[in-house]
């Protein structure tokens, strides 16, 4: 039986889900990510690394749109999951990834094909 999906609160633009798993947390994000949601993304995926696995994907493949504010909060988190010994994991649609390649963050933000190939990165880690 599978575990479902928690939802987290954060704004009427951003929603998402929350899966905890052995040793990663999964987020999976709807919506925009942008600087109206984006303190209120930061502060709960922040309160999520201090309180659970410290290993994160972000599923960024049904956002419809990021800005550079949305794009600093993910700086933070994978900083912050980084310094906790962790790892940052992150899955995008064709338009996030463009955006994320046009400031060169791919490699900093680990940008995967898929959830599955998130989860093996953790595996072997």
């Amino acid at each position: 039986m599978g575990i479902i999906p928690e939802e987290i609160n954060l704004t009427v633009s951003l929603r998402g889900t929350r899966e905890v798993k052995e040793n990663y947390q999964l987020f999976r994000l709807t919506g925009l990510l942008d600087a109206f949601s984006e303190p209120t993304f930061r502060k709960v995926i922040i309160n999520f690394i201090d309180k659970g696995p410290k290993n994160i994907i972000m599923d960024l493949s049904k956002i419809d749109f990021i800005d550079s504010s949305g794009l600093g909060a993910l700086v933070q988190i994978v900083k912050k999951a980084q310094n906790e010994g962790g790892s940052f994991h992150m899955v995008a649609n064709p338009r996030v990834t463009q955006t994320v390649k046009l400031v060169r963050l791919e490699k900093f933000l680990s940008l995967e094909t898929s959830v599955e190939v998130a989860m093996e990165k953790i595996k072997s880690k």
